[in-house]
């Protein structure tokens, strides 16, 4: 077993320990791990490492604190010391869940997990099962995305450290809910990054969007891989979390007889199995490739889920008419059918963003629907258009409620974005607080010219280093108390009530899903067994001719009425029909037909 100031570090000829106001020699073993040569002491202190004769004290690869930044020394810090109240949680299934992607610092006044915990009851309210946080580990500064993050396994101290999150955990499991960590293992952020002056953490080859490849498959590969999986690990068994979404894993370039991925799935499981209750693997992937989410016996990777981007982008264009970049292929309607019937639109088939061949076909007969994760929005999605603008911006307030009906009530597993279930004004916009003068201008400049050659007005692209760009995109929580906020927020609790309430909605079979799209009245349908979700997304009213007799279950503000088997939908309505209760109850499961 480690100890706790134990360091790898194959580069160095000499390490030595600063504990404290104390030196302490380092000893070399033959797996290149050092251990301390003397006493060190047992109480809470902070500590790093001088690498050769270098006078720099550096933090620790493995820090679990860093209560002065990521340039400083490291703090111990014991997990077992906390003393959890959830010993009956017995965890959530994604399976049937709702998520909710928060970013801590733009998600309440204060920004801080403690902060966080008092709005956990308005998630449950909404039917949220899992919140999943942005990504947490230290960065340089004090607010940021958190994908420029370094120290993989430290709590930001501006969110309150590790002890606060181990707070917001157990407060989540009390009111019901589950959290999933976002976290970031295919490149590190530009400040703070000692790990190459450690161990070949690196490639000294290959790139990805970010910057240097992580090692995962060269010399001395095992160790940086080991130091991935225990990170993993520490979320899930220290801090009780209940999953991890992978970010951009197709940036993991790994050649390994088994891949990152798989040796992580494997054990992960060993860990839910001792633990007794569900881990759940969620992999952002933009390969279109559902072996990222199949059972290992049959070739796959054995993840639980990934992100499926073209659910996102086939509603977007149906809803904004937004054509441009990746929006091009997702023009006809069709494209959203083809998605919610078979998982992927782009199967195999040619992707002219990519200007190939891209993907390929969900197994539907057997792979279960919500083993894919969607939205309308994200924080991608919205944080990287040029100003940050929600669907708010751009939509009435039954475009909006079409959006969150066909989110909750179709055949994926369904992920909110913060603010999304009231219609927040507020934009999320890119902000960082690099405190390096020239990497903080790098930032702003690279911004600035990628969108405008786009063609935006660089006047219209926010500086990501003004903090008044943070500031803005934080959630106004006053809005709910007024129209239209409040109404679109009860909207969004009628559809968490149905989905809670009826089968239909979280039956895992793409054979129960079945949907029609006239491109040219605009006008979608999609039935979940002897449900039928039908939207208008046309700028003309139109009728659907629907056999047996049905109940209005949910519809949008516009109006959509249904009388003796007539649906009048008007422009941008939608609605959630089910078959009638009672005496007028009969052949309810009939497909709707459309009237000429």
């Amino acid at each position: 077993m480690r100890g706790r100031f134990d360091v790898w570090a194959p580069y160095p000829a000499r390490v030595r320990l600063s504990v404290g106001d104390e030196v302490v020699e380092m000893t070399r073993g033959a797996d290149d791990w050092w251990t301390p040569a003397g006493q060190v002491p047992d109480p809470e202190v902070d500590y790093g490492y001088l690498l050769d004769e270098s006078e720099k004290v550096l933090p620790d690869p493995r820090s679990r604190r860093q209560p002065d930044g990521v340039h400083e020394r490291s703090r111990t810090f014991d997990p077992s010391e906390f003393e959890w109240t959830d010993h009956r949680w017995t965890g959530r299934q994604l399976a049937g869940s709702v998520l909710y992607e928060l970013h801590l610092g733009t998600f309440t006044p204060d920004g801080t997990l403690d902060a966080a915990i008092d709005k956990l009851d308005h998630l449950a309210a909404i039917g949220v099962d899992l919140v999943e946080l942005l990504p947490v580990n230290a960065f340089n500064g004090t607010h940021n995305w958190g994908y420029d993050g370094v120290l993989w396994s430290a709590v930001h101290e501006q969110y309150g450290g590790p002890a606060a999150y181990q707070r917001f955990v157990d407060a989540a499991h009390a009111a019901g809910l589950g959290v999933v960590q976002d976290v970031v293992y295919n490149h590190l952020g530009p400040s703070g990054n000692y790990l190459p002056l450690f161990g070949p953490y690196l490639k000294t080859e290959g790139q990805n969007t970010w910057g240097s490849l992580v090692n995962l498959d060269g010399e001395g590969s095992a160790e940086v891989r080991r130091y991935i999986l225990d990170s993993a690990l520490t979320w899930l068994r220290d801090f009780h979390v209940d999953g991890l979404r992978l970010d951009a894993v197709h940036a993991l370039s790994d050649e390994s007889d088994v891949h990152l991925l798989e040796e992580l799935g494997i054990e992960v499981g060993a860990l839910s199995a001792h633990l007794r209750r569900p881990l759940t693997l969620i992999a952002e992937s933009d390969l279109n490739d559902a072996l990222m989410v199949l059972p290992r016996e049959v070739g796959g990777l054995g993840l639980d889920a990934q992100w499926s981007d073209d659910f996102h982008h086939a509603l977007h264009v149906a809803l904004t008419g937004e054509t441009s970049g990746y929006y091009a292929d997702f023009e006809p309607l069709s494209a959203l059918a083809k998605v919610c019937e078979r998982g992927f639109f782009h199967d195999g088939t040619f992707s002219s963003f990519r200007g190939r061949d891209h993907g390929s076909p969900v197994p539907t007969a057997t792979m279960p629907t919500w083993r894919l994760v969607v939205c309308n929005q994200n924080h991608d999605q919205v944080g990287n258009r040029a100003a940050g603008d929600r669907l708010t911006e751009r939509l009435d307030e039954d475009q909006l409620l079409c959006a969150a009906l066909l989110t909750l009530a179709g055949p994926f597993t369904p992920m909110l974005f913060q603010g999304e279930e009231w219609a927040a004004t507020a934009p999320f916009q890119f902000f960082t607080s690099h405190p390096e003068p020239e990497l903080g201008a790098a930032t702003a400049e690279g911004r600035i010219k990628e969108f405008a050659q786009m063609g935006w007005d660089p006047e219209l692209v926010p500086d990501p280093q003004d903090e008044e760009t943070f500031l803005r995109s934080r959630l106004d929580w006053s809005e709910i108390e007024h129209d239209p906020h409040a109404r679109v927020l009860a909207a969004y609790q009628r559809l968490a009530e149905l989905r809670r309430s009826l089968p239909q909605l979280t039956d895992p079979s793409f054979g129960s899903v079945s949907c029609t799209a006239d491109e040219g009245r605009r006008v979608f349908t999609m039935r979940r067994g002897d449900l039928l979700v039908a939207v208008n997304f046309g700028d003309e009213a139109a009728q659907l001719l629907v056999e047996g007799d049905h109940d209005l279950l949910f519809r949008t503000p516009a109006g959509p009425s249904l009388s003796d088997g007539r649906l009048d939908l008007p422009p941008h309505a939608g609605v959630l029909l089910g078959p009638a209760v009672g005496p007028r109850a009969g052949t309810g499961g009939q497909r709707p037909k459309l009237s000429p």
